[in-house]
């Protein structure tokens, strides 16, 4: 089965391996008539790409999307737009013994299990980070129409390992002059240098660390949304998860807000410039799973990377016997820096789906 993101309007399906030849995705659904900037695109993608800086894997790929339909002169045609990557700098080889000898924390044994022994092993096959790269050329299209509709997306480093950035407020969040590097994204650059070094520390030590990224939707009017089931806060999550190693997702004040009384949590409400507004925005943007017109925001728990070069221990699927598995390879000691643009990149994709 593919892997497909299917709302009521807009549906996105992404297909390849981390080495098949190409990867990509079908976009069905899009307004015709949408003149989109391949330009922003690009640079959009970048911020996901590999082998950008110590931070990411050392694997270079240039991520150049080719457009095989779905545009005419620019613009959505009403046509499906589908999209190839090519993979262009794959070392297979270094997969070779981890077919029989999974590693801790990935997918490898439960996939080995599921296909019978015939799942792809090479860069983690059709479960690795790499396919969101076609993820994130559908959330860049998905971002250029929220923006003629007046909603934006933007994210940040929100922690890495224990070291914690400043948080989205009502104040920095409509701050024009908030200008997020595009390649470690952070409000504090003091925090950032600290996060930094936590990741080098890590690097050196050939292990690795995850953390945590705020999202926030700007712009989104009040009564979207279903109670229950269909609930702005269940599917936001659902497709959050199709991200490789996201492992938890809050919205608002979200855990925090159990530490706190009721008084403390509630958001008083006012009137600002003729509309109804909250004081506070601990509800993060949604009430009884129905926008309120305040900004959406969620924070998102990355794992550390579970590819790590410290000897751990496995299992020999046929012998049976427990072995030491030393990884090799090119791997990102942390993740949290180039999934923040695949966090934008699903959220323009479900909210875009919402409101049109």
């Amino acid at each position: 089965m593919s892997s497909i993101l299917k709302g009521n309007k807009i549906s996105v399906s992404v297909f390849g391996q981390s080495h098949s030849q190409s990867i990509g995705a079908v976009i069905d659904g899009l307004p015709a008539g949408i003149e989109l900037d391949f330009e922003k695109i690009e640079a959009f993608m970048a911020r996901r790409a590999p082998g950008r800086n110590s931070f990411a894997t050392p694997r270079k790929e240039a991520d150049r999307p080719q457009i095989l339909s779905g545009i005419s002169d620019g613009r959505t045609c009403g046509a499906p737009v589908s999209v190839k990557i090519d993979n262009t700098n794959t070392r297979s080889r270094d997969y070779d013994e981890l077919k029989l000898l999974p590693r801790p924390s990935h997918s490898d044994y439960a996939a080995y299990v599921k296909y019978c022994g015939n799942n792809d092993i090479a860069g983690g096959g059709q479960f690795s980070g790499r396919l969101t790269a076609p993820l994130c050329f559908a959330g860049a299209v998905c971002s250029q129409i929220l923006e003629k509709k007046g909603i934006s997306i933007k994210a940040h480093i929100y922690s890495v390992k224990d070291v914690t950035d400043e948080g989205f407020g009502l104040e920095n969040l409509y701050d024009d002059d908030l200008r997020l590097d595009p390649f470690f994204p952070v409000i504090s650059r003091f925090k950032g240098e600290q996060m930094k070094t936590v990741i080098e520390i890590a690097k050196s030590a050939g292990d690795s660390v995850g953390g945590v990224i705020e999202c926030a939707v700007l712009g989104m009017p009040a009564g979207i949304g279903e109670p229950m089931f269909d609930g702005i806060e269940n599917v936001i999550a659902k497709n959050i998860f199709a991200i490789p190693a996201i492992k938890g997702i809050d919205f608002g004040s979200g855990f925090e807000g159990t530490q706190k009384y009721g008084s403390e949590n509630n958001d008083p409400f006012t009137v600002k410039d003729g509309k109804v507004v909250t004081v506070t925005n601990n509800h993060g943007g949604i009430l009884g799973g129905i926008t309120s017109g305040m900004p959406i925001v969620f924070k998102t728990a990355v794992k550390p990377t579970a590819s790590i070069s410290v000897p751990q221990k496995s299992v020999n699927l046929k012998t049976m016997k427990e072995e030491e598995l030393k990884i090799h390879g090119r791997h990102d000691p942390c993740i949290v820096p180039r999934a923040v643009p695949a966090v934008e990149a699903v959220t323009a994709i479900t909210v875009l789906d919402l409101v049109l």
